[in-house]
């Protein structure tokens, strides 16, 4: 087995239960690491035996840019898609973060972690 780590993916989108963060908008950090068996693309050298994490990426992104109010949402909609398009994917774990969340202090992220298994 092994483990592949997206660190930083860097958003700005329009999460929030305030209308003003449906307007403004705010940036974001989403870190992914997820665990598949590695062993054959080590030993093959090629992109079909293991997970593209341009893939990975991609619906990262696509998938920030569609509004929620919970950032809880939106992390398991990622959660979701991923073990929908990557069936070598056992296990995930992702962190999303609002950073300078608008809450009335000096607070540089607020960070929501899941961690779920294919069932």
């Amino acid at each position: 087995m092994g483990i592949i780590k997206l660190q930083n993916i860097r958003t700005f989108s329009f999460h929030g239960c305030l209308e003003e963060e449906a307007k403004i908008g705010s940036d974001y950090r989403v870190d992914l690491e997820i665990k598949t068996d590695l062993r054959k693309s080590a030993l093959s050298d090629d992109l079909n035996d293991t997970v593209d994490y341009v893939l990975l990426n991609r619906i990262v992104v696509e998938e920030m840019a569609i509004r929620s109010k919970l950032l809880e949402h939106v992390a398991n909609r990622i959660i979701v898609r991923i073990f929908k398009e990557v069936a070598s994917v056992s296990r995930i774990n992702l962190s999303v973060s609002k950073l300078n969340p608008p809450i009335g202090g000096d607070v540089e992220a607020v960070t929501i972690e899941m961690e779920e298994y294919r069932s």
